[in-house]
């Protein structure tokens, strides 16, 4: 009965290559489940991930160690982060 899955990281969403490797990278602000499974984007371990698009549930990952991004997600309702659905 999730509404979302929310992904805490030390990056501000999901890159492409990692950004502390590549400075070239970019952020997805938007990704389906089969984009990130085609782009072999590892977002969380396969089982997790596997059971949120089985039943449809989004993953937001997010930065969890900006103070106040929980906050700004949660309770403002701000969009942060990627969000990873169909």
């Amino acid at each position: 009965g999730a509404d979302a899955v929310l992904k805490g990281t030390k990056l501000d969403g999901v890159y492409t290559p990692d950004p502390l490797k590549d400075p070239r990278a970019r952020r997805y602000v938007r990704l389906t489940f089969t984009e990130a499974l085609t782009r072999r984007l590892k977002i969380m371990d396969a089982a997790a991930f596997s059971l949120c698009q089985e039943n449809n549930i989004p993953i937001i990952v997010f930065d969890v160690l900006k103070k106040g991004n929980l906050r700004r997600l949660l309770i403002d309702g701000e969009d942060i982060g990627s969000i990873v659905n169909d």
